[in-house]
């Protein structure tokens, strides 16, 4: 499958060309498949730096072992430290060069592998990813999210082209921690409501197949999370690790960004400079969804965003993603950090705005403290303010 798609819009306000990056050039998946890949590897370059975290590595090691005792490799290793970070990238870059490194192979979780396909990017170099958990799509995607040292999104990066190579080997991904999958189910997931919300009503071919994508996504996760959780490497555990690795990145690739990141996206980003390290990735933006169904209740009055919103509570319940602010840790904010959440989420060049409403920073502090609502909540934008907010938080 191609890298690029490139065709002629048929708006003729808007760029002559539409570039996307669909999908990574290759993707091998099975059980054990690390140990044979070294060929393909070599195809792509002899000389590889394997980029990796300190825990992911430990869990892989066993794993990568053949490839990296393999002769026609010649590999070296760095770690990111301790983010997807401008820091990390400057002693990647001189270790990239150090090694005369002709390939860069990221190795780990969402943040890794961000890492790696960003310094490839930077690099011009092809890029390998090999994710160690089910925890995002990270290893689909041509985009990084940049953090700050202490785990605060700063912003985004649009990538040239998907990874040249992913390798999903599904022995690997079952050592991780189940809260990983979890994670990966509830940022999964997230892309139903975020592309229908954005472009439900678009007459775009791609963006029509993509939000119809991020429908049957959603329906595989509803369906299948609990029984794949209760019995890891089975049949549907792996479709399930399908889904949320594989799936979930097609969807931002044929769509591009519109159908990729909306509301709860934009929570999950205001939230890292409060949370920092304490929570996934998956499980901010799990709860963004809530905060994003909220909005559409208060703001729209729109009851199929209020049942949405109960039937995911349930299915939150169920295999233990976040339903509140406590569940992320924060039981205690205080009302300045709230409030400081909320205006980062709602920055200019927030993805928040693609909502097809306009939000103020009371209305969002309102939502983000009333997930949980019950269905017969009565509140409208008119009755909801800062002082119905001093129960919930801290002041």
């Amino acid at each position: 499958m191609s890298n690029k798609l490139t065709e002629k819009s048929s708006n003729p306000t808007s760029k002559s060309l539409l570039t996307l990056a669909v999908a990574p050039a290759k993707v091998m998946r099975g059980s054990g498949i690390l140990a044979d890949s070294s060929p393909i590897i070599k195809k792509l370059g002899s000389r590889p730096l394997l980029v990796t975290g300190k825990k992911s590595f430990s869990f892989a090691e066993t794993h990568l072992q053949p490839i990296m005792d393999a002769k026609e490799l010649n590999f070296a290793k760095s770690y990111y430290i301790p983010d997807c970070s401008e820091a990390s990238l400057k002693t990647l870059h001189k270790a990239a060069k150090e090694h005369k490194a002709d390939v860069i192979v990221g190795v780990g979780g969402g943040k890794a592998l961000d890492t790696a396909k960003l310094l490839a990017h930077q690099l011009n170099l092809p890029v390998v990813t090999i994710p160690t958990s089910a925890a995002t799509c990270a290893a689909w995607t041509a985009l990084s999210n940049v953090y700050s040292d202490d785990g605060a999104f700063i912003y985004d990066v649009g990538l040239a082209r998907c990874p040249d190579l992913l390798l999903l080997d599904y022995e690997l991904i079952k050592t991780a921690p189940q809260r990983t999958l979890v994670a990966g189910i509830g940022d999964a997931i997230a892309k139903w409501y975020e592309a229908s919300v954005s472009s439900g009503h678009s007459e775009e071919t791609l963006i029509i197949a993509a939000v119809q994508q991020a429908r049957v996504l959603r329906d595989i996760l509803l369906q299948k999370s609990s029984a794949a959780l209760r019995s890891p490497g089975s049949d549907v555990w792996c479709q399930v690790v399908d889904a949320t690795v594989l799936l979930a990145g097609v969807i931002g690739g044929i769509g591009g960004a519109q159908c990729r990141t909306v509301a709860a996206h934009a929570v999950h980003n205001g939230l890292t400079h409060v949370c920092g390290h304490g929570s996934i990735h998956g499980e901010k933006v799990a709860y963004g969804i809530l905060v994003q169904l909220r909005l559409e209740e208060m703001l729209q009055g729109n009851q199929l965003a209020m049942t949405a919103r109960q039937q995911l509570l349930k299915f939150y319940a169920e295999i233990g993603l976040p339903q509140k602010l406590a569940d992320l840790g924060l039981g205690e904010i205080t009302l300045t950090q709230l409030q400081n959440v909320a205006q980062i989420t709602l920055n200019p060049n927030s993805d928040i705005h693609r909502l097809p409403f306009s939000v103020s920073l009371e209305q969002l502090m309102a939502a983000m403290v009333s997930t949980t609502a019950p269905t017969d909540t009565k509140e409208s934008t008119n009755c909801i303010s800062l002082s119905g907010l001093n129960s919930e938080v801290e002041q």
